[in-house]
């Protein structure tokens, strides 16, 4: 225990509760057009930051609104950009043979738009398909990682799952749709104690359910895009500190997953978060909310009770190849 350090100016442990949203003027939209497709990010500026903006790449079926939930606890740290990338939300359509490299291009043209030359890079679920691409790719963007729900493969319950799911959408069965895409993402209720497990069910479900036309074409496309392009490309990864945590009871990109996407980056540290699955950034909004702010603000992530213990698959794996 740091009894003699002084105390940090982001706590976020400490000040839960005394937070508030962002007031609408520190809240802007940009429209912005690359390649011919139009996408639209949304920044919540902070005034004194603490650290470089905060990138939030959720997952396909998350827009630049999905982390409004988010913000009363990330926004006291430093500005936030959240954004429809092509192809998501209410962007423009993008064919699937556009894949990872271009969205990966797409992060990049909207940091030079907005004028960011580094940042903290979140992502999430396919939001880390698309981070890890654009670290890969752009480096020099980059100040830290953070990645949830995370893998270097394509699941085999999604890959199985995907052609009926889409042949579902296609014929307009979107409850049927709905009710798969739930399993899918959630954990079975006899996997663990998962914080409002039926509360984001029901959602999740709702979410579904209430898609345009527009948003169920660009999901299709979406599921042609990542079997077409895979999730992961064997490239050179910045030597930065790097996160990787999902729920303990994740059955989509499970526990093991998130280890071998970690072991691909020696620096990476992994860890689960207690009574949540794949959808932990929403089951447990506040604790993962803290654990992204704490990290990026290079405060001790050790010991928070909601947090199994850290790992460092990378560093093991190093460990390991070089005692045989």
């Amino acid at each position: 225990m740091r009894t003699t350090a002084p105390i940090p100016r982001y706590a976020p442990d400490a000040h839960r509760h005394a937070s508030a949203p962002p007031a609408p003027e520190q809240v802007e939209e940009r429209s912005l057009t690359f390649e011919g497709f139009t996408y639209t990010c949304r920044i919540v500026h902070q005034s004194a930051p603490q650290t470089v903006p905060l990138v939030l790449l959720g997952g396909s079926s998350q827009n630049r609104f999905s982390w409004q939930g988010h913000e009363k606890w990330l926004s006291p740290l430093c500005t936030l950009v959240t954004v429809d990338l092509p192809g998501y939300g209410s962007s423009d359509f993008l064919p699937a043979r556009y894949g990872m490299d271009f969205l990966a291009a797409a992060v990049r043209h909207m940091l030079v738009s907005i004028d960011m030359p580094q940042v903290n890079l979140f992502g999430g679920c396919f939001g880390e398909v698309v981070g890890l691409r654009f670290a890969q790719l752009h480096p020099e963007f980059v100040r830290r990682l953070v990645f949830c729900g995370a893998a270097k493969r394509l699941p085999e319950i999604y890959t199985d799952a995907v052609p009926r799911l889409s042949q579902a959408l296609e014929r307009g069965d979107v409850e049927g749709a709905a009710g798969g895409l739930v399993q899918l993402f959630m954990s079975n209720p006899g996997a663990g104690r998962v914080r409002k497990h039926a509360v984001v069910a029901r959602l999740l479900h709702h979410q579904f359910m209430s898609q345009t036309p527009d948003e169920l074409r660009k999901a299709v496309e979406h599921n042609t895009r990542l079997l077409a392009h895979g999730c992961y490309e064997p490239l050179p990864v910045p030597e930065v500190p790097t996160l990787v945590f999902t729920g303990e009871y994740d059955t989509l990109c499970t526990p093991q997953m998130g280890r071998e996407l970690a072991a691909t980056m020696p620096s990476a540290r992994f860890t689960t978060v207690r009574e949540a699955d794949h959808l932990v950034t929403v089951e447990r909004r506040e604790e993962s909310s803290e654990l992204i702010g704490r990290f990026c603000a290079d405060l001790p992530i050790d010991d928070l009770p909601y947090c199994t213990v850290l790992e460092s698959p990378g560093a093991e794996l190093i460990g390991a190849t070089t005692c045989r």
